[in-house]
């Protein structure tokens, strides 16, 4: 496995009905794991699509989720360019549910307010927000000693 990535990546494909696919998905992951990772970044994709629509797709889609670097807590380029995705969704998703509970309440949302927190980052300042979307009379009023946006 160690010297054959592509002969590992074609088994985990061909057995992917096989009853023992997840063992060989485990093991497949740990042995690219391996590589460099450039490598090991090609060969996961390999496998992923290789796998099409079978149920070991999925399998193979939850073990690469902690496959983030060879590295990990080093801030590698790779760590953070992940790190700041995964930030990003965090907060559309914030974005997202302040929106949901201001208009389930029926309050008006300005083109203002709407950009101003759907451009946020600060997952603090969110979580914050989205505390008080429930209680506010006016969509405004989620963020009073802030000013106005800049």
């Amino acid at each position: 496995m160690v010297r054959q990535p592509a002969l590992a990546a074609l088994s985990a494909i061909v057995h992917s009905e096989s009853p023992r696919a997840t063992a060989i998905l485990e093991t497949v992951a740990h042995g690219l794991a391996s590589f460099t990772p450039s490598a090991t970044n090609y060969w996961f994709e390999v496998v992923e699509v290789g796998l099409e629509d079978t149920p070991s797709k999925e399998n193979w889609r939850k073990l690469m989720q902690d496959v983030i670097t060879h590295f990990p807590g080093h801030r590698t380029l790779f760590e953070e360019k992940y790190l700041e995705g995964r930030a990003e969704g965090e907060a559309r998703g914030e974005a997202r549910g302040i929106l949901r509970v201001l208009e389930v309440r029926g309050l008006a949302i300005s083109d203002d307010v709407r950009a101003r927190i759907t451009t946020c980052t600060d997952l603090d300042r969110l979580n914050d927000w989205l505390d008080r979307s429930g209680t506010v009379e006016r969509a405004e009023d989620l963020f009073p000693e802030e000013g106005p946006a800049s």
